[in-house]
């Protein structure tokens, strides 16, 4: 393949005699390495290497200004923002918010040679109609906003000002200085400039190439397909077309560089693949394929990803057998782990109230790699910690709680220490916690992450510096917002080979170079090209009026870029996602629209890519009664079952298998609010206090009256017992504590008037009841083991109450088929009913017993006490009497019951909920 720098090169030493004597202006600085490896090919002795420059090296040279980074120019603004107009001011950490637009903006203006008076001046006015306000008198706010419009030029030449002064400058600044520095640099050049490959030019490089051109003996490459150019309405040659328009050094003179390889013979296929992961997935199956049939074609190749965010995943995905790879691009810094924890840390303690830390927030902390990775390494488990937290329901953590937990050590002061809002004091405490880390053995041995911690030790350095030299870095949330400006514009660069290999690079990073073949990735909407972003405080009338770009430009730029990838290369594969949304991307790009309607274009296959996911068929969880498994069984059935666990059996056998056999119960976690559970334990508890000195006696208005007194002092008992040390002086739980007054209340009320027509004795609350079974062919102890809620008469009827603070209904206490109880969950309430009778039954043996079973549901008050009935009909009448033959039918159903859990026979069988 010849490509684009090989026939400069060729055409260059086929005309200059001294390549010495030559000055090479190419679009980036990687192309310069292509440039000059090609030109130590093209020649047989041993020369003075020209002087190569990237535009922005040439135009830095021309203007003699320094680049300042981001952070700096960011500070010099803020500073030319507080100097000019006397107004209320915006706090740093707001500036930052809207900054970096205003820089962009600052940077485009003088970029493209905009006499920023004028602007600013059409910008004030557009803003002064725009505004909200329909009175004459305007409001302070009000005042404020035009203000800042108003005085956004003088902003602007402070700024500029400023950075001059200390011999710095933007990108647009540098630009514009030298253009004004241009006639000196003219006057002193004396070798031959040659530029190569440029398309879209701010107006500062157009007139800088263009003096250059006329006023030198310079030469022009362009880098673009003669079919481009001939199409009046293709994008990929809008901008060399209007130079070739306008241009007096270009006019009636032939274009240097144009090709027609576009057209060639050429294997280009479309494939939609769902998904970002499921895209660099298939571009490892494809390089795995083009490995094994046509590895030559991995000689010279690309991988272009349009969405570089994709670096990370796709170098999971390169096959082992690849192992010549190159990456151009560098991985974000606030993509790694030890920028997260960080982050965490930081706000860990930006969060710290005066009641001490929210416990999610140090959870956050001390569940992140990093973390774990400083406690193991003092000896300490931060699972322990958590706990420890959790047990004790702790919703805010204090550091003298830590400390008494954790004990001293340098490591828990440098992580936990208050910091009190200081920026400096928490910067000096990274800088040691990255020392900390350093000393870590598994880190010590990892290269990667000690690259890492250099670029933040350096990072914190700059900081530090930072925050001496201006006070306006005075809290933690200003701090935040400059940490996390650090982090969106710093990269970990990688190491490689950049002429050989399969080379990874972004889309514009691709300018000037060639490949056989291309791998290009995300071509959607929004991402290739990027859409209608208009991320600026210009508005878009403005910009077209002083001639700055707009998305419409832009298009055309990623248009190029496309179209020059596909120019030369022979084997194109490019993906799009089948999926879109607002994350990654909108549809399918209209760039693969345009190619697949080329009607020179005939070779362009499309097809949609299947992801190379296995299946698995949906099954019922099953699991096989194993000798050890039976012997727990036993080992559960001699310490008891509870209604409850074989009610869970019914529901699903398997809950039955992990929570009542294997124990596997829910997560431990801190309630900030009240759990069902716990409220339940609360009321349970608080009407057993209540109630206790009642027992044996029957029940009096008065008697009553007087427990009423004491039901503040006893749930509040109950809910520090129970709750722990979980905050109920505000919010849910406030609310959720009356809740519990208010229904305690209501149940002795309602007590209290229906003794003015029955009699009410206490017999016993809260009792636990342990009984054997004997069960036909079981030979193994069988408990039933249970606690009743209340035991009471009523008009001289036992009755065994059990309290709800859930919802029940009537329905699920009334029986027509007693089938139903052991196979239909519904019916879970009736079950344990008669699991509460038969205990009690046993420990009471009488032949004429006859009792009733009811369930007080807290949820539902007003439907009175749900008594157990059972009946012949859905309308028939309600027999609510539990005798000896009542008794006898349910120990059937009950046994069957446990003989079926008991069976090696039956596996436990998932059912569907």
């Amino acid at each position: 393949m010849q490509s684009f720098i090989k026939d400069v090169v060729k055409d260059v030493l086929g005309t200059e005699q001294d390549i010495e004597d030559v000055i090479f202006v190419l679009p980036s600085k990687r192309a310069g390495v292509f440039l000059q490896q090609e030109i130590g090919k093209s020649i047989n002795q041993t020369i003075l290497a020209p002087e190569i420059y990237s535009i922005e090296d040439f135009i830095g040279h021309i203007s003699g200004l320094v680049t300042a980074n981001t952070t700096t120019q960011l500070f010099e603004l803020y500073k030319a923002y507080l100097t000019i107009g006397d107004y209320e001011k915006e706090s740093f950490d707001s500036f930052l918010k809207w900054g970096q637009i205003l820089l962009q903006d600052f940077n485009e203006i003088d970029r493209y040679l905009v006499d920023a008076n004028t602007l600013y001046q059409n910008v004030a006015a557009i803003q002064e109609v725009n505004h909200w306000s329909l009175h004459a008198e305007k409001s302070e706010m009000i005042e404020n906003y035009l203000h800042f419009w108003r005085h956004l030029k003088d902003i602007y030449k402070e700024f500029n000002a400023n950075l001059l002064q200390q011999g710095l400058g933007h990108q647009g600044l540098i630009y514009k200085t030298s253009v004004e520095k241009l006639p000196d640099y003219i006057n002193d050049v004396t070798k031959k400039h040659i530029f190569l490959g440029f398309n879209a030019l701010n107006k500062a490089e157009s007139n800088l190439i263009q003096s250059i051109l006329q006023q030198t003996t310079a030469t022009i490459y362009w880098d673009i397909d003669g079919s481009f150019l001939k199409d009046e309405i293709h994008d990929a040659g809008y901008f060399i077309r209007a130079y070739q328009n306008t241009w007096s050094a270009l006019k009636n003179n032939p274009l240097k560089g144009i090709s027609n390889y576009y057209l060639t013979k050429k294997k280009i296929h479309v494939i939609g693949v769902p998904k970002n992961i499921s895209q660099v997935n298939y571009v490892g199956h494809l390089l795995q394929t083009i490995h094994k049939d046509a590895p030559e074609q991995l000689k010279n190749a690309a991988i272009v990803l349009g969405n570089e965010e994709l670096l990370n995943p796709l170098l999971n995905f390169i096959p082992e057998d690849i192992t010549a790879t190159n990456i151009t691009m560098g991985q974000k810094l606030e993509l790694t782990t030890l920028a997260s924890f960080f982050l965490h840390l930081l706000e860990f303690h930006e969060q710290k109230t005066e009641k001490g830390w929210f416990y999610k927030h140090l959870l956050n902390l001390l569940t992140h790699s990093y973390t774990v990775m400083l406690f193991n390494e003092m000896g300490l488990s931060t699972r322990q910690l958590i706990t420890t937290i959790k047990t004790n329901n702790w919703s805010y953590i204090s550091i003298s709680k830590i400390s008494s937990l954790l004990g001293e050590h340098k490591t828990i002061a440098l992580l936990f220490k208050d910091v009190k809002d200081n920026p400096n004091l928490v910067i000096d405490h990274f800088l040691e916690l990255v020392q900390e880390l350093r000393q870590i053995d598994s880190v010590s041995k990892d290269g990667f992450i000690l690259e890492q911690l250099y670029k933040f030790y350096t990072l914190f350095n700059q900081l530090k510096d930072l925050c001496h030299s201006f006070t306006y870095i005075n809290s933690l949330k200003s701090l935040k917002q400059l940490y996390k400006q650090f982090l969106s514009t710093e990269t970990l660069d990688f190491q490689g080979n950049p002429v050989e290999g399969i080379q990874i690079m972004g889309m514009l990073e691709s300018r000037l170079l060639d490949f056989e073949t291309v791998i290009l990735t995300s071509v959607n909407e929004g991402i290739l090209p990027s859409g209608k972003s208009n991320n600026s405080f210009i508005p878009f009338d403005l910009k077209t009026k002083n001639d700055l770009p707009t998305y419409k430009e832009k298009d055309a730029v990623y248009t190029y870029h496309f179209y020059r990838l596909l120019q030369r290369a022979k084997n194109v594969y490019i993906l799009y996602n089948t999926e879109p949304d607002a994350l990654e991307g909108g549809e399918k790009s209209r760039l693969i629209t345009q190619l697949l309607t080329d009607e020179y274009r005939t070779d362009v296959k499309e097809f949609i890519a299947t992801p190379q996911i296995q299946s698995y068929p949906i099954t019922q969880d099953v699991i096989p009664k194993t000798e050890s498994l039976v012997a727990l069984i036993k080992e559960k059935a001699a310490k008891g079952f509870s209604p409850s666990s074989l009610s869970n059996y019914i529901r699903n056998p398997i809950d039955f298998y992990k929570q009542n056999l294997l124990n596997i119960n829910d997560i431990l976690e801190v309630e900030e609010t009240l759990a069902p559970n716990t409220f339940g334990t609360i009321v349970h508890d608080s009407l057993e206090a209540l109630y206790t000195p009642l027992i044996n006696t029957y029940l009096t208005k008065e008697g009553l009256i007087a427990v009423k007194k004491d039901i503040h002092k006893t749930v509040l008992h109950n809910f520090q017992k129970t709750f722990k040390e979980g905050n109920i002086q505000s919010g849910k739980n406030y609310i959720t504590f009356h809740v519990i007054l208010k229904y305690i209340q209501t149940f002795i009320d309602t007590e209290i008037e229906q003794l003015a027509h029955h009699t009410i004795k206490i017999i016993g609350l809260e009792q636990d009841l342990r009984v054997p079974l004997e069960i036909e062919g079981l030979d193994f102890p069988i408990t039933l083991r249970g606690k009743l809620d209340r035991i009471d008469e009523f008009d001289g009827v036992t009755r065994i109450i059990d309290y709800k603070t859930g919802r029940v209904d009537r329905r699920n206490v009334e029986l027509m088929d007693w089938e139903v109880l052991t196979q239909d969950y519904q019916y879970s309430k009736a079950f344990q009913l008669l699991c509460y009778a038969l205990m009690y039954f046993k420990t009471n043996p009488n032949a004429n017993l006859t009792v009733q079973a009811g369930i007080i549901s807290l949820k539902n008050f007003t439907d009175g006490t749900l008594l157990f009935a059972q009946k012949e009909s859905a309308r028939g009448p309600k027999n609510h009497s539990i005798n000896t033959k009542v008794i006898q039918d349910f120990e059937q159903i009950l046994s069957q019951l446990i003989k079926e859990i008991c069976n090696p026979q039956i596996p436990f069988t998932e059912k569907e909920i």
